[in-house]
This record gives C-alpha cells, structure tokens and sequence, in this order.
C-alpha cells in the first residue's frame, strides 16, 4: 500500500499529457473510447486512493477504532502513511465526493429534461425544423432523439450541406456522444487533473460526428467547407437551453456540450483520415490497467492492516 495507494493519484498527473497525441492522431472513435475510459477509471481509482488514506487515518483516533475492534495503537505502529496525509486525503476526498455528485446529479437532470423535451417535439424522421432565422443545430438527447434545426442554419446550406449536417447531427445521437461526454466529466469532477482528458473528448466526439458525415457525404474537403461554413452563419446563434445537448458547431453552450475548436475540426477533415494508432492504444491500455490493478492492490493491502491491527 505504500506505493500502490499513490500510483493512481501519480497517473492522473501524467495522463493529460496523452490527451493532445490521442485526439490528434489517433481515429477519433478510438480516441474517444480510450480517453474517456481513461477519465473513468483514474477518476474512480484516485477517489478510492483518497479513500484509503482516509481510512488509514480515522483507524488512528482511538475513539474510531474501538468502534471497528481495532487497535489504535497498532495502528499508529503499523499505518504505512503519515497522518497528515491521510488528514489531506480526507479533505481531498470530501471535496471530490461534492464534485462528482453535482456533476451527477447536473447530468442526471439535463438528460432526463432533454428526454422530455424530445418527447414534446413534433418531428419527421427525427427532424425538428424551428422556425428561426438565427442559424443553429444541435441534437438532443432523448428516447428517441432529435436534432433540431433552424430554418436559417437551412437557408445558408446547400442540400449537400445540409444532408453533412444532419449526418453530423444524426452521428451524436447513433453513437451516444452525450454519453461519453458525460462520464469524461464525472471523472474530472471527481479529480480537476483530468480536466483536460474531459476537454479532449469533447473535441472527438465532434471530430468522431465528422467522419460519420464524410462517410455519407464521401467528400472530406466538402464537410471541411461545410462545418467552416455552418460556424460561421452561427456566430450570432444564442445560447441553448440546458437540455441541448451535440452541434455540429461544437460551441460550449450547455452541460453536455462542448467541442474543440472548428479550425482543427477543419485542418483534419482535410488531411488524410487518421488511423488506429496500435502505440498509443496500447500505452493508454497500461495506464487504465495499472490504475485499476494499484486500486486492488491498495484495497487488499488496507484488509491486511486492519486485519493486523485488529489483533493488536
């Protein structure tokens, strides 16, 4: 425990420096997979990390140990931390508890009210034309989704334009990017270090929505233009709601919403397509596989100290 208890909370300062290769290099379905298992897994690892310092702690102040039939003695004795570690941990680990639960709870509601919204809306196939000349159009979340779209956003595209930008659209709902938007953020709310893990998924959902309108469009230079375009009819779009979920503008407007910036949309949809990068997959694989096995490893070696210090 002395040393597994801390390779998580080691790994999360190391990972977001594989944030940029990922969702630069690496096929942005892939990179979305990895990246937000990464922001999952060292999310819960760093907490149950803090957790166990925590307890290391509390199993020292005699009044808590009589509770649990331990020795607080033994414990002093044999606790592989300092107390002023575990005090910090403690700290550390209410403050990630508040975060990931208001983060749940902001998720839980946006997509519960985005599912009711989606319920109300009349559609055809899954349309949703609203009768604005302020162009926009994102998808919303629901059972099923729709994407919405306003009557400007129409009138500036042209058809092919508007068939990549309801492929782009359609993208977030078929592949559930709200989803891994939504557990990448639950992990950096529970550590702020993998904040930019979280940032980078937001950038290859978008990214991952692209090449789904490439492979209907079968033109990469014209869902260049067309994105390049769509930003720049929507500078003047307003906010959405908070149940608004994916555009194709990738504007951060709302909880679950959020994308890299258009011009490196733009450079990569005219470059050749990425590919699966076998390195980079396999370096995030033993990140996420050491953070899990240093998890378990800390947790057996916490039962064999309160197994100690309870005979003591």
């Amino acid at each position: 425990m002395r040393i597994a208890v801390y390779l998580p909370l080691l790994l999360s300062l190391l990972a977001p420096l594989g944030s940029r290769p990922l969702s630069n290099r690496c096929d942005p379905r892939l990179a979305t997979w990895l990246l937000t298992a990464v922001c999952v897994v060292l999310g819960a690892a760093s907490t149950v990390s803090l957790g166990l310092l925590t307890v290391t702690g509390l199993i020292r102040i005699p009044q808590l140990a009589t509770l649990g039939h331990w020795s607080a003695r033994a414990a002093q004795r044999n606790d592989p931390a300092e107390m002023s570690v575990a005090l910090i941990a403690g700290l550390l680990l209410g403050a990630a508890v508040v975060m990931a639960a208001r983060m749940l709870w902001s998720r839980a509601h946006s997509l519960a009210t985005a599912a009711l919204e989606a319920a109300c809306m009349p559609t055809h196939d899954g349309l949703v034309v609203v009768d604005d000349e302020i162009p926009d159009a994102f998808a919303v979340p629901g059972l099923p989704g729709r994407v919405v779209v306003s009557t400007g956003m129409l009138r500036t595209l042209d058809t092919a334009e508007r068939d990549i930008l309801l492929a782009h659209e359609r993208a977030h709902l078929t592949g559930h990017h709200y989803a891994f938007v939504a557990l990448a953020q639950l992990g950096a709310a529970a550590n702020p270090f993998l904040r930019p893990l979280a940032t980078a998924v937001t950038y290859t959902i978008e990214r991952w929505a692209d090449e789904n309108a490439v492979a209907t469009a079968g033109d990469r230079r014209r869902v260049a233009h067309a994105v390049g375009r769509a930003a720049l009819a929507a500078h003047r779009a307003p906010a959405r709601p908070a149940w608004a979920s994916l555009g194709i503008l990738g504007r951060r407007t709302s909880p679950l919403a959020g994308a890299g910036p258009v011009p490196r949309r733009v450079a990569a949809l005219l470059a050749p397509p990425l590919r699966h990068h076998p390195a980079l997959a396999a370096a995030t694989a033993v990140v996420v596989a050491a953070a899990a096995m240093s998890t378990v490893d800390a947790v057996h070696d916490l039962h064999l100290l309160l197994e100690v210090v309870g005979a003591g």
